[in-house]
């Protein structure tokens, strides 16, 4: 008969002491050791067990503490890898990070910029700023263009709503192909977190950003 060194041996009145015991690796151990000593004292003389059971009964035990401190060490470990990288985050505050997305940044001089990557060489490229309901108020012109990312930048002393709402779309052609593109938001870094142990960055706007999803960082 081989003892299960994790499974108790009936019910118990007090459901909570008893999880908790059944996750103890020491607590596991010690009932292991008590089931081991009961079938001794109570196998059957003329079948006793033999070496390979016993070793195999030991060798169960050790498996399942070890998983179990294992568990613990990797927790341990996350824990405070989720701690490091919120303290090396708080490097990325004040600066500028780059992803995926279609509003300008905050003007500086009334100069906003952002920046987009082509799939391909593009013969014609521009950007139309428009506003949140897709309505142009101004195209930038940047011509002929090679496959990568390129940045742009507007001038908004002749706009007269709120810079914040616009967006921008870019339009890229060769010929009367179109280029693919991905536009590109920068946002400033206020303050860091973290979310299911995942370093996140909170930006200016109030959004949050998974450190994964930063293109660039300048």
């Amino acid at each position: 008969m081989i003892l299960n060194p994790v499974s108790g041996t009936g019910a118990t009145a007090n459901g909570a002491s008893n999880a908790a015991a059944s996750t103890d690796p020491a607590a596991q151990q010690d009932r292991f050791l008590k089931l081991l000593v009961a079938q001794l004292n109570n196998q059957d003389p003329m079948n006793p067990m033999d070496n390979a059971q016993m070793t195999t009964q030991m060798a169960q035990i050790n498996t399942v503490v070890g998983i179990n401190q294992l568990n613990s060490t990797m927790e341990a470990m996350s824990s405070q890898f989720t701690a490091m990288q919120v303290l090396q985050g708080t490097s990325m505050i004040g600066r500028t990070v780059l992803s995926e997305g279609n509003t300008l940044s905050t003007p500086v001089d009334k100069v906003s910029t952002a920046a987009f990557d082509l799939s391909g060489t593009a013969a014609d490229v521009k950007v139309n700023i428009t506003t949140a309901a897709g309505t142009v108020v101004d195209t930038v012109k940047l011509g002929a263009l090679d496959a990568g990312r390129h940045y742009f930048t507007w001038d908004s002393s002749n706009y007269t709503g709120d810079v914040s709402a616009l967006r921008f779309q870019v339009a890229s052609t060769n010929g009367t192909a179109n280029v693919a593109n991905t536009p590109l938001a920068p946002k400033m870094v206020v303050a860091t977190s973290t979310t299911d142990n995942a370093l996140t960055l909170e930006l200016e706007n109030g959004e949050s950003l998974a450190y994964n999803k930063v293109k660039a960082v300048f």
